[in-house]
């Protein structure tokens, strides 16, 4: 059920006149229901899959805190770990790993079983199977920390797992934040209800507006990126950049304001990162919830910066490696891990040197561009299906003709194999030259989103706009509205991080 659908737009109204109507100790069981149907509306099936990691995280909280030494209490956390992530790994990783290998093919060709499997597997990887899943994980490190208490009703703690704003693309909620809010008595406030309704207005625009003319113009250049100009593949890459933040957070944009409207604060997820100007500006901007739980649950156990420099360094690229690894199973995302922790740990060492520290507008300048370049670099391994496409991307980004040696070396390296009879095609230029094609309406509203984000900054649209004039508010509310009416996207386009 997408946020900017029919569907929800009738599901939302409904769960929310419920919700008020209802006595307070009901309240929890109608969000618990709405929730699984919620996510029951892409695969009835992974409902399984939501259940069984809430289960695991339910029982090991337990057994964790149950627990007498210290030693067993690891292992029950080990446990814990082993059987929720396995179950990452099998729908995300698998065929990455195993399932695509030669050999595995030729084993599953022989076995039925093995067949059944695979076809299993056909069913893709479900929706924000990542989100809940870490959700779930950070709960256990938590009781295991002991940052809390473990919930004894299970279907209390199941609803912290699934509560449908944040259930397929985050924010990424901590059991302290959001466990008791689920439970407390809220009243229907005016306050929660405007400020509510200019996040999901603003989401919707970014989503609707921004990010879903942007796709159809990003799309075509990078599936052939030879087919277009230097030019063309340089603005794909800016659209693309600006595409992918309008369409994250104008997700979570809505969860934040579909939760406030019910009197629940979510954590903020995006803070104007494309003002950045260092790559670690950039992640206390972007992805905050993400960002926050690898340094809470996996930077912070690894030593932190309480270890040696070089160990710091090392504990620094695990984490960008892992982040990149968490977007998905492909060497593009890896190498996109990899460049932004480089660039982290270059920036920290060019840090050090006293003349750098120098706080001034020409350095402010220098570290936003840089910062800006890197990102969209960054983004272009993203983006780019596999790395030899990528390869083809970056060549003519940079006015250079591919090497079709390196080319295929690049694609063996990926897939054991090379497919030449199609690729010639790419690499001797006999696609049919395309030319991009925009218009007045879109810089139109990119000059709004713009000119909002550089009004917005650190803050957030519905506390900027709550202190504006009558006039002036609702000035901003009807560009916004008619935007969405007249402007939107000519298809619906799945938010992009369903798929992580």
């Amino acid at each position: 059920m997408l946020f900017d659908s029919l569907q929800f737009l009738l599901f939302l109204p409904a769960v929310i006149a419920l919700y008020f109507l209802l006595p307070n100790k009901l309240r929890w069981i109608l969000l618990l229901i709405a929730s699984y149907y919620f996510y029951g509306c892409w695969k009835v099936e992974f409902l399984l899959l939501l259940f069984y990691s809430t289960l695991n995280a339910y029982l090991i909280a337990l057994l964790i805190e149950r627990a007498e030494t210290k030693r067993l209490k690891r292992t029950w956390l080990a446990i814990g770990l082993i059987s929720n992530l396995s179950v990452l790994f099998f729908f995300k990783y698998f065929d990455f790993f195993i399932g695509s290998q030669p050999y595995f093919v030729a084993f599953s060709n022989e076995h039925t079983k093995v067949q059944w499997l695979m076809k299993f597997l056909e069913y893709g990887i479900p929706v924000g199977i990542s989100f809940f899943t870490f959700q779930a994980v950070g709960y256990t490190f938590d009781i295991y920390f002991q940052q809390a208490k473990a919930e004894k009703n299970f279907f209390k703690f199941a609803l912290f797992v699934s509560y449908f704003p944040q259930l397929v693309a985050g924010p990424i909620e901590r059991f302290t934040n959001l466990h008791e809010q689920l439970f407390a008595k809220h009243k229907l406030l005016y306050e929660n209800l405007s400020n509510g309704f200019r996040l999901i207005l603003y989401g919707l625009f970014i989503k609707m507006v921004i990010a879903d003319n942007l796709a159809p113009l990003a799309d075509p250049v990078f599936n052939n990126p030879l087919a277009y100009s230097q030019s063309d593949n340089i603005i794909a890459l800016l659209f693309f950049s600006l595409q992918i933040y309008a369409d994250f957070h104008g997700y979570s944009m809505i969860a934040i304001g579909v939760a406030l409207i019910m009197g629940i604060k979510l954590m903020d997820n995006f803070r104007t990162p494309y003002l950045a100007t260092s790559i670690k500006d950039f992640w206390a901007r972007w992805h905050i919830s993400l960002s926050t739980w690898f340094r809470d649950y996996l930077y912070v156990p690894l030593g932190g910066n309480k270890v040696s420099y070089f160990r710091w360094m090392l504990n620094i690229m695990i984490i960008f490696l892992v982040s990149g690894i968490w977007h998905g199973a492909n060497y593009t995302f890896i190498v996109w891990g990899a460049l932004h922790g480089f660039m982290y740990l270059l920036e920290q060492i060019f840090a050090r040197a006293k003349w750098i520290k120098t706080k001034n507008a020409f350095f402010t300048g220098l570290g936003f561009i840089k910062t800006f370049i890197v990102i969209n670099l960054a983004w272009l391994f993203f983006r780019s299906d596999t790395l030899a496409k990528a390869y083809l991307s970056l060549c003519k980004i940079f006015g250079k003709e591919p090497d079709a040696n390196r080319y295929y070396s690049i694609q063996h390296f990926e897939h054991g194999k090379t497919n030449e009879s199609v690729d010639n095609a790419f690499l001797n230029g006999q696609l049919v030259p395309e030319t991009l094609t925009l218009n007045f309406s879109l810089f139109f509203v990119l000059g709004i989103l713009i000119l909002t984000e550089l009004w917005i900054r650190k803050s957030r649209f519905d506390i900027r706009s709550s202190v504006l004039p009558f006039a002036a508010r609702w000035f901003i509310y009807a560009i916004f509205i008619y935007c969405v009416m007249a402007l939107s996207g000519p298809d619906f386009y799945q938010f992009i991080y369903f798929q992580f």
